[in-house]
């Protein structure tokens, strides 16, 4: 794991936040095997093989967590927001995020990048 990444998580400004973004590093972690992260544009960005899979976003009063490859995907209806090739879904104070309809949908999206 990247240092300037968990610095990054430790220094946002809410507990919840940090909870959010440091459960969704885990998931992204344990669901794409040697997933490559780093800080670009000023947030934390996860690679395979050296492709964007997701990316955590967190603003004044969410977290976003975006997945990219997503045009196949079938997604909850009304849950996630972006253009076909990319999703993301937002996440607030109190918010409890299905971490494993989360992976699945990421094992999917992920699956391509060879």
């Amino acid at each position: 794991m990247n240092s300037e990444v968990t610095v990054f998580i430790e220094k946002l400004d809410k507990p919840w936040k940090i909870e959010i973004a440091s459960q969704l590093r885990s998931m992204v972690h344990s669901t794409i095997p040697d997933v490559e992260e780093r800080i670009q544009y000023k947030k934390p960005h996860f690679l395979k093989n050296g492709k964007y899979t997701a990316v955590i976003t967190p603003s004044k009063d969410a977290v976003a967590f975006m997945i990219f490859n997503t045009a196949d995907l079938e997604l909850p209806e009304g849950k996630f927001e972006g253009p076909p090739e990319r999703k993301w879904i937002k996440f607030r104070d109190g918010d409890t995020p299905d971490y494993e309809a989360l992976a699945q949908l990421l094992t999917q999206a992920s699956a391509a990048q060879v």
